[in-house]
C-alpha cells in the first residue's frame, strides 16, 4: 500500500494527537467519521500505523536525570547478544536498546531519579549483566523532537 495525500494528513493529525476520536480526525482531514475509521484500519493493517504510545513527562513522574550508554560487548556472539537483549530489556529503567554499527554495540537509554539513583542502576544492573565489556554514559541536557511522520 503506499499512503495517499489523505493518508498523510491522517498521520500527521494522529501524531500531533493520537487519542483523536475518528470523528474528530474525520473533522480535521474532511472525511466523515465512517471514512475516518476505515482509513486508520487500512493503514493499521498496513503496517503504516504501528500503534499509539501515550508520551509521558518523566520529570513529573520523579525521574529526573537521562542517561545514554555505549555498551560495548566483550564478546560478540549470536549467544551472547540474545543474553544480553535479554538482559537489559528486563532493567525498568532502561528505556530504549539500539544495536547499532560503530564503536559500541548497543545504545541505551536509562532514565533514574538523579545520579545516584543513576549509578545504583548502572552498577548492580548493568555492568553486572552478560557479556558486558565497557560501557560509556552520557547525560542528557535535553531533547527537541522532530514532530510528524516521515
Amino acid at each position: 500500500m503506499t499512503p495517499d495525500d489523505t493518508d498523510r494528513a491522517i498521520l500527521r493529525a494522529l501524531t500531533g494527537d493520537a487519542t483523536l476520536s475518528s470523528a474528530a480526525l474525520g473533522e480535521r482531514v474532511g472525511l466523515s467519521q465512517p471514512v475516518a475509521w476505515r482509513r486508520v484500519r487500512r493503514l493499521e493493517g498496513a503496517g503504516i500505523l504501528a500503534g499509539r504510545r501515550l508520551d509521558l513527562d518523566l520529570e513529573t513522574l520523579g525521574f529526573g536525570v537521562t542517561m545514554f550508554l555505549g555498551v560495548k560487548l566483550a564478546a560478540k556472539g549470536r549467544l551472547d547478544l540474545a543474553a544480553f537483549e535479554r538482559a537489559i530489556t528486563a532493567i525498568p529503567e532502561v528505556q530504549t536498546v539500539e544495536h547499532v554499527l560503530g564503536l559500541y554495540d548497543y545504545r541505551v537509554r536509562v532514565v533514574a531519579r538523579d545520579i545516584a539513583d543513576f549509578e545504583r542502576v548502572l552498577r548492580r544492573r548493568i555492568l553486572t549483566l552478560p557479556g558486558v565489556g565497557n560501557v560509556e554514559a552520557n547525560v542528557l541536557l535535553s531533547e527537541e523532537r522532530r514532530s510528524g511522520p516521515i
